[in-house]
């Protein structure tokens, strides 16, 4: 219960730090869109699970598959006639590449505001980098494309968890900004590094695995890793933000504003 309840809880905390999640809350026509969206949302989720018993359908046809990936288009393929698995297959195909369009956007919208026109062309202007954030999701995409083709799916999985573990990092320097001004740059920048150190070694002692045993005397229990560096991320930046001097962080605010 405690695995599953972090790791719910962690993989909450982290789907908000993800650039192409706040593309579609910035790209949303109000606030009230939002809401509609928040509330239709487990309505998406059991629709997920339905899509999981096609695997169920594929066990009762007895298909025989080499991967369990092919058990969908293999059963349109069984049960349908040619020209309906045809249609089904393209759906397929464009459901894959809806969520796959929103990440590389997402990414290419990082890499050019905080990259190109940062270190590269800083004077770059508008439609310029609307030309470089194309290139760059174009890019984006053959890579995704190449690694599913190319490296093991293993490969995918874990990179995922550890997708997760480390935008979890943020939180703290995306999060507690909105609300306070205590906390100063040195201090969540060496929270940063040790929540994002201390969880990939986690990750890395544990076969790669999302979740890690925690044994306190007699009582042991496991935990989302991703948690466990995110609350070693918070105290390292309190602790840090104790012994730095504030008027460092004054220093630049009062810079700014002459």
């Amino acid at each position: 219960m405690v695995a599953y309840a972090t790791l719910a809880l962690g993989s909450a905390l982290a789907a908000f730090m993800y650039p192409h999640t706040l593309n579609g809350i910035f790209a949303s026509k109000s606030g009230q869109t939002i809401r509609k969206n928040a509330v239709l949302l487990p309505a998406y989720t059991l629709m997920l699970g339905l899509l999981a018993l096609l695997g169920y359908m594929g066990h009762a046809a007895h298909l025989k598959i080499e991967s369990a990936n092919d058990v969908v288009p293999a059963l349109f393929q069984t049960l349908f006639p040619s020209w309906f698995a045809g249609f089904a297959f393209a759906a397929i195909a464009i459901g894959a590449l809806v969520p796959a369009a929103v990440m590389s956007i997402g990414a290419s919208n990082l890499f050019t505001r905080n990259f190109w026109k940062a270190y590269v062309n800083p004077e770059i202007d508008h439609a310029g980098e609307a030309k470089v954030a194309k290139i760059t999701s174009l890019v984006v995409k053959i890579g995704a494309l190449l690694v599913i083709l190319y490296l093991p799916t293993q490969f995918a999985l874990d990179l995922q968890l550890l997708g997760g573990l480390w935008i979890l990092q943020t939180f703290p320097a995306i999060v507690f900004a909105l609300y306070t001004r205590w906390f100063t740059a040195p201090a969540l920048l060496a929270g940063w590094i040790v929540g994002l150190a201390g969880g990939t070694y986690l990750s890395w002692i544990d076969g790669l695995k999302p979740l890690h045993l925690i044994k306190l005397g007699d009582v042991s229990f496991t935990a989302y890793i991703g948690l466990i560096a995110l609350i070693a991320n918070v105290i390292v930046a309190v602790v840090v933000n104790a012994f730095v001097p504030k008027r460092l962080t004054s220093g630049v605010v009062s810079a700014s504003a002459r």
